[in-house]
């Protein structure tokens, strides 16, 4: 994996985040509240504070993890890129993976065949078909 696939694979959305951050504030919130109540005195209102308190909280964990987890199992797969070098008199062809500098027009050096050059003709990447749904 390189570093830009791993740094997205890890990054949860901003949104997502921000909603989690909410829920653990308002969690927060409701035990202090619940802590209040049980130093008043009011043992079944916070017995209720703690227990929204701490499931709130629990339920932002469990929602967290879950996310980096889903990310993680995402993968991106990089498309394949190939070129195609031609030779200009004898015509033939060759398919290639892309090497970093290659472009349209580039002369690669001598044929095998026939001594004259070679050059490239096509890059382009290989789209894999996604299945279609069985209709009736």
């Amino acid at each position: 994996m390189s570093a830009n696939q791993t740094g997205t694979a890890n990054r949860i959305s901003t949104f997502l985040l921000m909603i989690v951050l909410a829920v653990l504030a308002l969690s927060v919130i409701a035990l202090i509240f619940g802590a209040q109540a049980y130093l008043t005195g009011n043992d079944t209102v916070a017995l209720y504070l703690f227990a929204i308190g701490f499931l709130s909280m629990g339920l932002a964990g469990y929602v967290l993890i879950q996310s980096r987890r889903r990310m993680a199992k995402m993968k991106i797969e990089e498309p394949k890129i190939m070129t195609t070098v031609e030779c200009r008199k004898c015509e033939t062809k060759d398919i290639r993976e892309f090497e970093r500098g290659d472009f349209v027009y580039k002369e690669l050096g001598k044929c095998d065949k026939c001594e004259d050059n070679k050059i490239i003709t096509a890059i382009y990447k290989i789209v894999k078909d996604k299945e279609k749904p069985f209709t009736i």
